[in-house]
């Protein structure tokens, strides 16, 4: 159960606006839906979606459990880079669901890591995310830890919430990018335009990404970027890059996703991880071969060529 009383600069605001704004993984519709199952209430009674709230109104909102599906294990190819009785790092390919919603309900990695550990993997997750600490969007690759059991599934999720998981990505980005190296600061939330969308909003989140250039290539207009990020919002390194200028090539969320190489989905790759092991605490550094797609457009870029 979650609680909120409404401070005096909210007051005005309809319910489903503010309580979408407190929780950027829950969408407005589905606040909605939450009103009319009478699932959230204010001060004690059932409410509207459109109810203006008002100063010191007290919200209780029941917090939604994961919709317990028949999750198969499926026999997808996933590299594995590292495993052991209590981690398996995996390099998702791009395209590959991460766990189990609607739309998706098998074909993910979920699916595919039951398949190769049977039993064991952490409950924590839930239902449909059995052992995910950290996320990738559909179209990032990459480098991504599962957790076998509770007690490293904590211990990780602990890391990752602490920032004592270093997490580096490699993107390549449109335009020149002028600077050798800078950081963005720049909080991220749910776009008020769009709630499928997340943006750079005042009232949202904080997140810091660091990059730096590692090549810049004039003739296609581009540039190839080391990315590090201190926060994992949703979307952060896509959403910032965005904002500043220099939107990640095939994204079709933060730009128009053109390019001359045709790729469907973000020029993004998550690289490689830095953590301490979750048992033994010993320090792992592990990194993930970029994709076949990636490498060949880097290239065609090094080789300078037109066509």
């Amino acid at each position: 159960m979650q609680e909120f009383i409404v401070k005096a600069e909210e007051a005005g605001k309809r319910i489903d606006v503010y309580l979408s704004s407190k929780n950027e993984d829950i969408s407005r519709v589905a606040i909605q839906r939450l009103i009319e199952e009478e699932k959230i209430l204010v001060n004690g009674k059932k409410t509207k979606a459109s109810y203006k709230l008002q100063e010191n109104d007290k919200i209780t909102q029941q917090e939604e459990k994961p919709q317990e599906i028949n999750l198969k294990a499926q026999d997808i190819p996933i590299e594995i880079i590292y495993e052991d009785d209590d981690i398996i790092v995996v390099n998702k390919p791009k395209g590959l669901v991460v766990h189990p919603a609607n739309g998706n309900p098998d074909g993910t990695l979920v699916n595919a890591i039951m398949a190769i550990c049977k039993d064991s993997l952490s409950g924590i997750g839930g239902e449909i995310r059995p052992g995910i600490v950290h996320r990738l969007d559909k179209d990032t690759s990459g480098i991504l830890v599962v957790a076998k059991n509770d007690k490293a599934h904590i211990n990780m999720s602990e890391q990752i919430k602490n920032h004592t998981v270093q997490k580096t990505y490699i993107a390549l980005v449109r335009g020149i990018v002028k600077e050798n190296e800078a950081t963005i600061n720049m909080p991220i939330g749910r776009s008020t335009k769009d709630r499928k969308k997340m943006a750079v909003t005042k009232n949202g989140k904080e997140a810091i990404t660091h990059f730096k250039v590692i090549k810049r290539y004039p003739n296609e207009n581009c540039t190839l970027l080391e990315v590090k990020i201190e926060t994992g919002r949703t979307h952060q390194i896509r959403v910032h890059l965005s904002q500043i200028g220099y939107p990640v090539i095939g994204d079709t969320t933060y730009s128009s996703g053109k390019n001359k190489w045709g790729v469907q989905g973000q020029c993004l790759h998550a690289k490689s991880l830095e953590f301490k092991h979750p048992i033994t605490q010993k320090e792992m550094f592990l990194e993930a071969e970029l994709p076949e797609y990636l490498q060949k457009i880097i290239k065609e870029l090094d080789n300078g060529r037109e066509d």
